[in-house]
């Protein structure tokens, strides 16, 4: 397989590229589904794909997968990523081996997350890979030329954590010089959204005067918008500033109806790749999507975009179309004379706009990911979570946040505060702050986590809402919403076993419960599935962007437990905080209750009146 700056070469003077990023699915049937939206995806001709590499290698052998599969059977020059920080060297020596018998030949090398809390264990063999460029020169002495490198670039200034306000690309200046000079290829960058301070960086890198980032391909991050939630969620995980007319632009349509998000979300992006190809004079020609797994925005913005337009696509359809050519005709020929119908052989080839190719049912099912949870079916399934288990905050913040709690009544205290307002997130919230929906049942969840049941989410019941509600709405105008009320929470072994005789009793609940050790009970079939919202809209089919079933919460239930060793890395290894976490890891059971009565929304919190 040949290199990204291979092919880069290969390109004209000039010419534009575009490359995807996807990340290995949490479920085996996002796994299957991922493979076939790659396969069409792959027809958009992309110059390349990179597949990501959870925190801690948490992903490595679902990447090495992933990656192979793009290569040997989709033909696709792939790049993998690899971090290096508080990773055994042993993991880093077998990606790169199995990378290069598999034939991928390109490498994006990455930090990673740095060590959290002050006895955080690190393998003595790994401490040689304490940065990126560690991780560059290793390469480079072990492999030479035969891996074409990427190393990541911050137009808006790396965010550290500990103050992610006082971000400033000079700051890291001669980190990327560093990581240049130890033998990087190209640069990528951090997704963003406000041109202008690209187009500062990119300036500022061309005029250095060190000459090092003279032709070196820079290639931007690009965040397709899907929906305004997963847009507002993703742009504070990463400290992207979202300029005021971009804000407007968002603004000005409503944040529940998906669709037209998404459409905006188009313009936006069409109009950023514009402006960095032509005021750049076409220095920056390659540009990167983050798809999240995801490909219908990304069709439309290559649809739209005249910098990064693919070509049109020859479809095979049945005869009976209206103009016909008896001779053999190139797909150029049929672009620049304006052909839409060619006879082939027996067959009529008919061009077709890139979207086409992804805009099939299959390829648009997931479009409406707003359920609390998604469909585990979907690829896109965990969106963000699929990067790897953290804690949403850096580690000074966490410890300032959540102190150094010893009892469980502490853990208790910490829940309520956070319910109260007082506390502005935990360790499982991506946002700070409770959701407008999760205030309606406030009351209910604060007597529940006073009495030991920690809740890491719920949702009220609803009974016919308009799409276009305030508090519950999504979806396409004049539809209506619908969902059934549910709680998830860890709670110790010996109560778990005593809630699950009466879960048993009835049919108006269903629920999930398993542990750390994979102990999994439900009452119901291993096939089952509870749509738990879903929407009905014109000309539609009923819509389910949400459903809870046994793949789906055995995923979310190692995530939720794996957050709990996160936080205890926090903390020093014999203190009470760590032994108080460890036990609840150990010993806790995660919970998911899901009550039938969506009419009655008092349902499920009288049936938990413990």
């Amino acid at each position: 397989m040949t290199t990204i700056i291979e092919r880069i070469a290969a390109l004209k003077p000039e010419e534009p590229f575009f490359s995807f990023e996807f990340f290995p699915p949490k479920t085996d049937s996002g796994v299957q589904n991922l493979v076939a939206r790659l396969r069409r995806m792959a027809q958009l001709n992309p110059l390349f794909v990179n597949i990501t590499w959870g925190a801690g290698g948490s992903t490595v052998s679902k990447s090495l997968d992933l990656a192979t599969l793009c290569t040997a059977e989709l033909g696709l020059t792939t790049c993998l990523h690899l971090t290096c920080t508080n990773m055994e060297k042993s993991i880093i020596d077998e990606a790169l081996s199995k990378a290069k018998q598999h034939g991928i030949r390109n490498i994006l090398a990455l930090r990673g997350d740095p060590p959290r809390g002050e006895e955080y264990w690190t393998p003595p063999e790994s401490q040689e890979f304490m940065y990126a460029v560690d991780l560059v020169r290793y390469i480079r002495e072990q492999y030479g030329d035969y891996f074409c490198i990427g190393v990541a670039a911050y137009p808006e200034g790396y965010a550290d954590g500990s103050n992610p306000e006082a971000k400033d690309p000079k700051i890291d200046l001669p980190y990327l010089i560093e990581k240049t000079a130890a033998g990087a290829d190209f640069i990528m960058t951090q997704l963003f959204f406000d041109t202008d301070k690209f187009l500062a960086f990119e300036k500022m890198l061309r005029e250095h005067e060190s000459g090092i980032f003279e032709t070196i391909p820079i290639i931007p991050g690009l965040l397709p918008i899907n929906t305004f939630q997963s847009f507002i969620r993703t742009a504070k995980l990463s400290h992207a500033h979202l300029p005021d007319n971009i804000l407007e632009k968002i603004d000005s349509v409503p944040s529940t109806d998906d669709e037209q998000v998404k459409q905006v979300g188009v313009e936006i992006l069409v109009e950023m790749i514009d402006r960095i190809y032509n005021e750049t004079h076409h220095r920056v020609r390659g540009f990167h999507f983050y798809t999240l797994n995801l490909e219908r925005s990304v069709a439309l913005i290559l649809d739209k975009s005249n910098v990064v337009k693919t070509p049109l696509r020859l479809k095979v359809v049945s005869q009976g179309t209206e103009k016909k050519i008896e001779k053999p005709i190139s797909i150029e020929s049929v672009l620049s004379d304006g052909v839409k119908d060619v006879k082939i052989t027996e067959k009529v080839a008919v061009a077709v706009p890139a979207s086409e190719v992804s805009m099939t049912s299959e390829a648009s099912w997931d479009d409406f990911p707003n359920g609390r949870w998604g469909d585990p079916r979907s690829p896109a399934y965990g969106e963000i979570d699929g990067y790897g288990i953290t804690l949403h905050v850096p580690a000074k913040r966490a410890l300032e946040l959540w102190g150094s709690p010893e009892t469980t009544a502490d853990i208790s205290e910490l829940f309520v505060q956070y319910l109260k307002g007082t506390l502005p997130v935990l360790p499982w919230s991506e946002e700070e702050g409770l959701s407008p929906e999760t205030k309606l049942i406030e009351a209910d969840l604060i007597r529940l986590n006073k009495l030991g049941l920690w809740t890491v989410a719920s949702q009220p019941a609803v009974n016919g809402v308009r799409s276009d509600d305030k508090i519950f709405g999504w979806g396409p105008r004049n539809g209506y919403v619908f969902q059934k009320a549910l709680i998830e929470f860890f709670v110790p072994e010996n109560r778990w076993f005593t809630l699950k005789e009466k879960l048993q009793i009835g049919d108006s609940v269903s629920y999930y419960a398993g542990n750390c050790r994979g102990d999994f009970f439900s009452n119901m079939n291993a096939n089952d599935v509870n749509a738990v919202t879903w929407g009905v809209f014109p000309n539609r089919e009923v819509v389910q962007p949400t459903i809870i079933e046994e793949q789906s919460f055995k995923a979310w239930s190692e995530e939720a437990f794996a957050v709990w060793k996160e936080w205890q890395r926090l903390y020093p290894r014999a203190s009470k905080t760590s032994n108080l976490i460890n036990t609840i890891h150990e010993s806790y059971y995660l919970v998911s209750i899901i009550h039938h009565d969506y009419v009655n929304t008092n349902a499920l919190w009288n049936f938990l009146q413990l």
